[in-house]
């Protein structure tokens, strides 16, 4: 996979050091039609030795630290990050200045910052560019939040499969404290005092999710927590946590940067017609992998359509292929047939059409992909990945293995897609997490899109008015 970024296509980009550059504009198709990237988040990907210090600094890191240290109260920096409608970047997409608003000021206990930087999602590899490209970014991020909340530790619980990501932010959390940014008093704040560590991970699925990563943080088994209480008020240790997304936190320098109303302005707005609507504003890293040309990742201001990123950004499918399926965002999101990616990426408009954003990482599968095949490999990272605590998913990710391994070894009936779709409502919404909703949600759109293709492996079955990709059935 690479960050790199084709020198033909068209780039929106905010360069040189933050604060000496005026804020981005909107992104506008060009002449030929194609989507610009706006590079705020990545702007660094491509600066030599962009994680030291040294490199960073030229680059404008901390300066927004200073900024709202000495001119903003921690009170302004949770409403100018309300006010940016900023939404979680780690697939809830729950708005970031809401969720900061429920830490309890008058706590007395220690208050924690948890970053989940677990990226155990399948197909998801962005936030692993901007620890291993930009940690200070991240870092700053980080230490923002603290001061708008009050915080006094930071977590950073990396994956234990990024090694590099670990180093960097180790090293980048070293540089920090030695240049002032961390530690007592941080660049001369009386009361600002914030220390922070890396917690490395064991490569547990379970643990990216936000109390299942609160438990292994703690040194116990990575089983969610059932909830309320809410982290905000008792999450690490019995305290006060704040739990963010790596992309997440790494947006707020620039909304502090530029002003959170010009953050809202970009992106895709709230439907008027919909209270409800939260819209996407900003820019988001996206991802392909799958069965395309050119895997990578790429910054977008949101408005993008799930075709433009796969055909001029991706390459489109590998020759001789067509694009059957897409899974929006990481594995666990509802699947799209070819003729449902004419759609913005962008967290109502994918919900929509019975999909999710999730993580923004698109897996593309072509018309050589045999969809029970996928299945089974699906049902099997689930199973295993499950952490047992709850009887449907535990119970429930193992049975749809065996059933959907069952029909790939020519020994299924029709009624074995029968029970798959009783065994899907058994199952979603009925566990402590969304691991078992995760599981479904991919599943399920394919049996129902992709009908077909598991009758015709079931001996003396076929379906024939149901075509290739055909969405006959919603989704979800």
């Amino acid at each position: 996979m690479t960050a790199k970024k084709k020198a033909s296509k068209k780039k929106a980009a905010a360069k040189g050091p933050a604060g000496s550059t005026p804020a981005p504009a909107r992104a506008q198709r060009g002449a030929d039609g194609v989507y610009p990237e706006t590079q705020i988040l990545s702007r660094n990907f491509g600066v030599e030795d962009s994680w030291t210090l040294a490199v960073a600094r030229e680059q404008g890191a901390y300066t927004m630290l200073e900024k709202a240290l000495a001119t903003m109260t921690p009170a302004q920096v949770v409403e100018e990050v309300k006010t940016s409608r900023l939404r979680g970047r780690g697939g809830a997409g729950f708005p970031t200045g809401v969720k900061w608003g429920f830490i309890p000021q008058d706590s007395k206990k220690t208050k924690y910052l948890v970053l989940n930087a677990d990226e155990s999602e399948p197909g998801t590899f962005k936030d692993r560019y901007l620890m291993e490209l930009d940690p200070h970014l991240v870092l700053e991020g980080c230490l923002l939040c603290a001061y708008a909340t009050g915080l006094d530790v930071i977590y950073i619980y990396i994956r234990g499969e990024y090694p590099l990501s670990i180093t960097r932010m180790e090293g980048a959390i070293e540089e920090a404290r030695q240049a002032g940014y961390l530690g007592k008093n941080i660049l001369g704040k009386q009361g600002f005092t914030v220390e922070a560590h890396v917690h490395p991970g064991a490569g547990a699925y379970i643990c990216g999710e936000e109390t299942g990563m609160l438990e292994s943080l703690e040194g116990k088994r990575g089983h969610p927590r059932i909830k309320p209480p809410f982290p905000a008020v008792e999450g690490a240790f019995g305290c006060p946590t704040v739990i963010n997304n790596v992309e997440t936190l790494a947006h707020v320098p620039c909304i502090i940067e530029f002003g959170g109303a010009w953050f809202a302005g970009l992106g895709i707005q709230p439907d008027p017609a919909n209270p409800r609507a939260l819209g996407s504003s900003g820019t988001k890293l996206m991802g392909v992998s799958g069965d395309v040309k050119n895997p990578g990742v790429w910054e977008f201001e949101f408005g993008i359509t799930l075709r433009e990123l796969i055909y001029d950004y991706a390459g489109g499918p590998l020759d001789g292929r067509k694009v059957k399926a897409v899974i929006p965002g990481g594995l666990s999101m509802p699947v799209l047939t070819a003729g449902e990616l004419d759609v913005p990426m962008g967290y109502d408009a994918l919900q929509k059409v019975g999909s999710g954003l999730g993580t923004a990482t698109a897996i593309v599968m072509d018309d050589a992909c045999d969809m029970v095949e996928a299945c089974e490999n699906i049902a099997h990272f689930f199973a295993d990945e499950s952490c047992g605590q709850c009887t449907p998913c535990r119970e429930g990710c193992h049975w749809m293995e065996k059933i959907f391994a069952r029909i790939k070894a020519g020994e299924g009936t029709p009624k074995d897609l029968d029970l798959l779709e009783h065994l899907f409502v058994n199952i979603e919404g009925r566990t402590i997490c969304a691991l078992a909703d995760a599981a479904v949600w991919p599943l399920r759109s394919i049996l129902r899109k992709f009908r077909h293709e598991f009758l015709a492996q079931m001996p003396g079955q076929s379906d024939p008015a149901l075509p290739a990709g055909s969405a006959a059935v919603g989704a979800r």
